[in-house]
């Protein structure tokens, strides 16, 4: 597989993740009381990071896992404090994951890959 394809296929996941996180939060605030806001803080970033890195900005997957970071952190805290939400917050718990492995394994692939696979890089 060359670098490019499978930096499009890197691409490809966090992207798909994105758009996950993002309509999982659009599902999960559709009936609240202020849905507008909490859209805005919670399904916006995802939404315009997905679009970001699908259009060749790199430095969208760097803040993609940063702010994946603390969707787990969210997640984590309303698993355990709102028993009603728990499913809601697992799977933000899942996605988050998968956004920082995706936007980590290119550089995870360069410093660990094998020898061959450094070479043709």
């Amino acid at each position: 597989m060359t670098m490019a394809a499978r930096l499009e296929s890197d691409a490809r996941l966090l992207v798909a993740s994105l758009l996950l996180l993002a309509a999982l939060f659009g599902a999960w605030f559709h009936d609240a009381p202020a849905r507008w806001i909490a859209l805005a803080v919670f399904a916006l970033p995802p939404l315009l990071l997905a679009v970001a890195r699908w259009r060749g900005y790199r430095r969208a997957a760097f803040w993609s896992g940063v702010l994946a970071l603390a969707w787990f952190s969210h997640g984590v805290m309303v698993a355990w404090t709102r028993p009603g939400e728990r499913w809601f917050a697992l799977a933000e718990i899942v996605l988050a994951l998968v956004v920082v492995v995706a936007s980590s394994w290119p550089g995870l692939h360069a410093r660990f890959g094998t020898r061959a696979q450094r070479r043709r890089l």
